[in-house]
């Protein structure tokens, strides 16, 4: 997909481009920048540096584990606390696909 490509402003997609905007929002101006970008661009932030030392397999951990998370989450009644630990599953998503990118050449 080119740059030229990232409007997300395809009728009848509203709602999915309102979720993943929330993904970005929250790795890259709420607790993803608070946390763990000490001032890095996301490319060498520790979800992209540690992916390149342990594989894409550690990222395919971090999802599966903030997914059973959340389902937790969701059984107690802690609905924002699930929706932000699946945000965080789109990210870990989004930050393979970088990985595997890297891998083409």
């Amino acid at each position: 997909m080119s740059k030229a490509d990232n409007t997300m402003n395809v009728p009848g997609y509203e709602d999915l481009a309102r979720i993943l905007q929330g993904a970005y929002d929250q790795s890259a101006k709420g607790k993803g920048k608070e946390r763990h970008a000490n001032n890095k661009p996301f490319n060498n932030q520790p979800i992209m540096e540690i992916g390149r030392m342990v594989g894409v397999g550690g990222h395919t951990y971090q999802i599966c584990k903030k997914a059973q998370e959340a389902g937790g989450m969701v059984d107690r009644g802690k609905l924002e606390a699930a929706k932000a630990e699946l945000r965080g599953v789109m990210v870990y998503a989004a930050a393979a696909i970088l990985l595997i990118e890297g891998m083409d050449g």
